[in-house]
């Protein structure tokens, strides 16, 4: 099976699970703890692993400044149980999607996406992935477009897991790959250094540390040394994450992402997720 498949499954259902990261209805979910934006991201997410301390987020989130992990961890579990946020973030996704797929929620396609998507999630293993192994021991929901989300959810957080992997075996800290990342032109270092929240002396630093290796030059822009290292992570990163579609096999992978692709498109064209882009 050709590893390009995982990188098409993931374009194909990102989508349908990061709404949960840009939904109004998420963000009124959390409102109940009074702990906003990064700091709700980081619980909500984190939560699946339990009352971990700030340097367990920070090692499973990799490239946000750690800074921004230790202002919400622990405060988060003082504010409310892992329970209780991992609770909230259901029902945020939940009155998120209802209202962006409407009569879709319960229909056929769906059902038969969450049982494809479920079974999907049955061929991936703990071993080396916190993130994944964490939502992997939530319960599961009851409503098909639930299954469908916390499907996605844990073969994506199976995915991420193995290119943090990637990273950390390319040398790279958390800056540096967001750095890379900028470097592709595929989102602003601005937005990526703004949102992670690394300062503008520590984001010249990962450049500098870059620019020696030839992976970019003086002012960020890719080299083709970088261009090549960047394609071998991304390669690698695909090569560990097909497990879950060797298991699904071919035909059905083409089914899922046949029946997801336009739940997907529905979320994008909702306005109420970050990124237009959907494969």
């Amino acid at each position: 099976m050709d590893p390009i498949l995982a990188r098409k499954m993931w374009r194909t259902l990102e989508p349908y699970h990061g709404l949960v990261y840009f939904a109004p209805e998420a963000h009124q979910a959390y409102e109940r703890f009074g702990l906003e934006g990064n700091g709700a991201y980081f619980a909500s997410r984190a939560a699946a692993m339990g009352a971990v301390p700030a340097e367990v987020v920070v090692a499973t989130f990799f490239n946000f400044d750690p800074r921004l992990v230790h202002a919400a961890i622990p405060r988060a579990w003082e504010r409310g149980t892992p329970e209780e946020w991992v609770t909230a973030r259901l029902e945020g996704i939940d009155r998120a999607l209802t209202d962006v797929l409407g009569d879709a929620a319960g229909s056929n396609e769906i059902v038969e996406a969450a049982e494809l998507a479920r079974m999907a999630a049955d061929g991936c293993t703990p071993q080396g992935r916190p993130l994944y192994a964490g939502h992997r021991e939530l319960p599961w929901p009851d409503e098909p477009h639930l299954i469908l989300w916390h499907a996605i959810t844990l073969l994506r957080e199976f995915r991420g897991d193995g290119h943090v992997g990637c990273l950390m075996t390319e040398g790279l800290d958390g800056c540096q790959a967001l750095v890379l990342h900028a470097a592709s032109g595929e989102v602003p270092a601005r937005t990526l250094q703004a949102s992670r929240g690394w300062s503008d002396h520590a984001w010249s630093a990962a450049v500098a540390a870059l620019a020696e290796r030839g992976w970019v030059d003086a002012d960020g822009g890719l080299t083709d040394k970088g261009a090549e290292a960047r394609q071998s992570i991304e390669d690698r990163t695909d090569e560990l994450a097909l497990a879950p579609w060797r298991y699904l096999g071919g035909e059905r992978c083409d089914r899922l992402r046949a029946l997801v692709r336009p739940f997907s498109k529905a979320v994008v064209a909702s306005g109420k997720f970050g990124f237009g882009q959907e494969g």
